[in-house]
């Protein structure tokens, strides 16, 4: 139930009150994040997402074994996502920083996506049928995202809220289309990304 809260509504409420007043083409959270009144905002905003993806790591990994590179791109993302939103982004006055910013913004998203097609990959493996749309939401995230980085030139809050809210709901229901599956399942899950059985 509190993944569901978190995912359907905390979550999709707060990031859209977050940017609120703000043109989401011209903009991103780490300008809006880095305004005086908006410091302590972005913090919890980075709390509570954090606080979901963590949930649901900890709700798949006995479910889905993967190799040990896979299982640890959730904890890396965590851990760079904390750094991205307690690194000032000020470019005029702290360049360095704010590169940094972005960098560990960026590859914290990255590593989210990989984690997710990785636990999607494995699962197709098994069952193709109902993972199928996973690959094809993954693939849509990835175009949709390009579209709306094309339509602004920069990654704008249009694009990090498409990209916050759409994993965050794609993980909810994968992880529980995936607890759903039964103890047969479960255990036919202990497969590497190769598709070999794990020991």
């Amino acid at each position: 139930m509190t993944i569901k809260v978190l995912a359907y509504l905390i979550i999709p409420v707060y990031t859209i009150a977050f940017t609120g007043g703000y043109n989401w083409f011209t903009t991103n959270f780490s300008v809006i994040g880095n305004l005086m009144d908006k410091k302590l905002a972005f913090l919890i905003w980075g709390i509570v997402v954090g606080l979901y993806f963590y949930l649901i790591y900890r709700r798949l990994r006995p479910l889905v074994r993967l190799r040990p590179l896979f299982s640890r791109l959730i904890p890396a993302a965590l851990a760079l996502l904390f750094c991205a939103i307690t690194t000032p982004y000020l470019p005029d006055e702290m360049p360095l920083k704010s590169f940094l910013h972005i960098v560990f913004a960026f590859v914290s998203t990255v590593l989210l996506l990989i984690y997710l097609a990785a636990v999607v990959w494995v699962r197709y493996r098994l069952n193709p049928v109902p993972y199928r749309p996973y690959l094809a939401g993954l693939a849509s995230i990835l175009v949709i995202s390009l579209v709306l980085l094309a339509m602004a030139g920069i990654i704008s809050s249009a694009l990090e809220i498409f990209v916050t809210l759409t994993t965050v709901a794609m993980s909810e229901r994968l992880s529980s289309r995936i607890r759903r599956e039964g103890p047969w399942k479960k255990a036919a899950a202990l497969w590497s990304l190769t598709g070999s059985r794990a020991a």
